[in-house]
């Protein structure tokens, strides 16, 4: 009844293939909007804000640009987290040489800095795949993480080795830096997020995202009906890098406030990879789900167990987060290889059939 599609006839081409095919999609989708924009705000904590909405966000973002290139073109990396280091601290080096530019020009392009430190290190894909692919980005994963730490430049030869980030205004408003209310970096987060998620669903849905899909499936047949290998794997890399890298300008600016080569290293690579295949390779969607679930279940673990009066020390919680998350992927490869984002199809599919079982 909730999906029911009687009356919604398609008459051209143009229709069929909308983005929401079905009208509920796009109530379902303002509901959220709404949801977001107005009564969470409204609602949520300081807590929330800074240790839920704004990490959700960002590392959702995150996610989006590695399925891109892993879900979407099939091309594997683990060398996300130094791709967002890059983003970060071009951000940095932006803001501290040009103190009078916007944020936002800042850390739209520092994107462009991640996307052609990204292309650079996606050529190997020319010649090799799969396993051998992910060495290579694990290997550019090692080399940037090391080169954080020896170029004292990058973060302006602090004796500390770590960038800062100063108090950011936008008319008026601070938005990053110490002084920045929580509730302002979320919204500025959530609004960089929604547009660069709005290009990347029009991508991947374009003849680009057709290209990727036919090289992920099978490249030689894809190099057979005329689709240029090189331009649809480095265009991959490109945008896949820029997305991390405006991710990774958030992840700094407008959550940390503070940030040191290692918080890069290969944890944060493997962190956003499991959000990616927890919530689904080759969806938008599934990026949000995956990252609502990875990062608030460090929450629950330590509340449910304190409002049961059995309070858990940090290093369980933190032991139990990581046993759980490695029982959830092992579960998603076997049980369900698409994730949190199947469920929701699997789910709104029956809602479109109900009351009828097939």
């Amino acid at each position: 009844m909730l999906y029911r599609t009687a009356g919604q006839f398609k008459t051209s081409y143009a229709a069929d293939h909308a983005l929401f095919p079905v009208r509920q999609d796009a109530i379902l989708l303002g509901v959220v909007l709404v949801f977001a924009f107005v009564i969470l705000p409204l609602t949520a904590s300081e807590f929330a804000f800074r240790a839920l909405l704004i990490p959700v966000l960002i590392y959702a973002l995150a996610a989006l640009g590695l399925n891109i290139l892993t879900g979407y073109a099939g091309q594997l990396s683990l060398g996300t987290g130094a791709f967002m280091g890059v983003g970060a601290y071009a951000c940095y080096k932006l803001i501290t040489l040009f103190p009078e530019m916007n944020i936002v020009v800042a850390i739209a392009l520092s994107g462009f800095f991640s996307a052609g430190v990204g292309a650079l290190f996606g050529l190997p894909s020319l010649r090799i795949k799969g396993f051998y692919l992910a060495i290579a980005t694990l290997a550019a994963q090692f080399f940037l993480v090391w080169l954080f730490q020896k170029w004292a430049w990058l973060y302006n030869y602090s004796a500390s080795g770590a960038i800062h980030v100063p108090n950011i205004t936008m008319f008026g408003i601070t938005v990053a830096g110490p002084r920045a209310a929580a509730i302002t970096q979320y919204y500025f987060v959530l609004a960089i997020v929604c547009i660069v998620t709005f290009f990347a669903i029009n991508i991947t849905r374009g003849r680009i995202g057709r290209m990727w899909k036919a090289v992920r499936d099978m490249d030689i047949a894809a190099e057979l009906v005329g689709i240029n290998l090189m331009r649809a794997k480095l265009t991959a890399f490109f945008v896949s890098s820029y997305i991390v890298g405006v991710s990774g300008a958030l992840f700094v600016f407008l959550w940390r406030g503070a940030a040191e080569a290692n918080l890069f290293d290969i944890p944060l690579s493997f962190r956003v990879l499991f959000i990616a295949i927890i919530g689904g390779l080759g969806s938008i969607l599934g990026n949000y789900l995956g990252a609502i679930l990875i990062v608030a279940l460090p929450v629950i673990i330590s509340a449910v167990p304190a409002m049961l009066g059995l309070p858990l020390a940090s290093a369980t919680v933190e032991h139990l987060n990581v046993m759980i998350i490695g029982v959830l992927i092992i579960t998603f490869l076997i049980v369900e290889p698409h994730g949190l984002a199947r469920f929701w199809a699997v789910i709104r599919e029956k809602l479109i059939l109900w009351p009828f079982p097939h």
